[in-house]
């Protein structure tokens, strides 16, 4: 059963132009059913001919590069999109009622909890990201660090050595330094976190105390 948590819908407004340039009919002569382009499932489409051409669709490019910023990081974050452009979609008004209400500005998507962004200037990689949380793949552990008084600029160039070493934040109180530590999950597990720690970190002469903290599941909001 589909995982309705992980499922959401773009809405383009496309633009309506006639064309005289020559379009082979469809095999059956009749409108497409539904397609999937580039994993995105794409609203049926229809098409109507008159005297001056043959009536065709087309988006605008910042349309366009939302929508395959979507679909990308959509595939990346293992999230289902539903692509459905109201130009060429029958029962507009329902899905106004119902999804769309207050809409000034395309494309539109719509999260599973009823968020949405609105707007090209929305669709930035950080604002898909926070829509789209995603479980992380590899392991991440925090450390704490306690380091004697020192040249705090060495211990910070020997910490960034590390390849394992993803963040470091120096901090006031009881703890001199949070290091963020990400490890890939086929070579991590807790005991070699915890070794990598106490042989690589705590290998630092200015180290004088370390606490780790590996949780059992994480999910981020950042870009991966």
């Amino acid at each position: 059963m589909p995982d309705e948590s992980h499922e959401l819908t773009l809405y383009v407004q496309s633009k309506k132009a006639v064309t005289t340039f020559f379009r082979p009919p469809s095999a059956t002569g009749r409108p497409e059913a539904s397609a999937t382009v580039g994993g995105a499932s794409i609203s049926p489409q229809s098409s109507s001919s008159d005297a001056v051409g043959e009536a065709v669709f087309f988006l605008s490019d910042d349309q366009a590069r939302c929508q395959a910023m979507t679909e990308e990081i959509a595939a990346q974050r293992g999230y289902r999109l539903r692509v459905v452009d109201i130009e060429r979609v029958g029962r507009i008004e329902r899905l106004v009622a119902e999804h769309l209400r207050g809409v000034q500005r395309f494309p539109v998507l719509i999260s599973p909890l009823g968020r949405r962004l609105e707007g090209v200037e929305a669709f930035t990689e950080d604002e898909l990201a926070a829509i789209m949380p995603a479980d992380l793949k590899s392991v991440r552990a925090f450390s704490y660090l306690k380091v004697r008084g020192g040249d705090l600029d060495k211990i910070k160039r020997l910490l960034e050595t590390l390849h394992e070493v993803k963040e470091l934040h120096f901090l006031t109180g009881d703890w001199d330094i949070l290091v963020v530590l990400d490890f890939e999950p086929s070579a991590a597990n807790k005991r070699r976190v915890l070794d990598f720690v106490t042989d690589q970190i705590r290998g630092i002469p200015e180290v004088i105390d370390t606490s780790t903290i590996i949780p059992e599941y994480s999910l981020t909001k950042f870009p991966l």
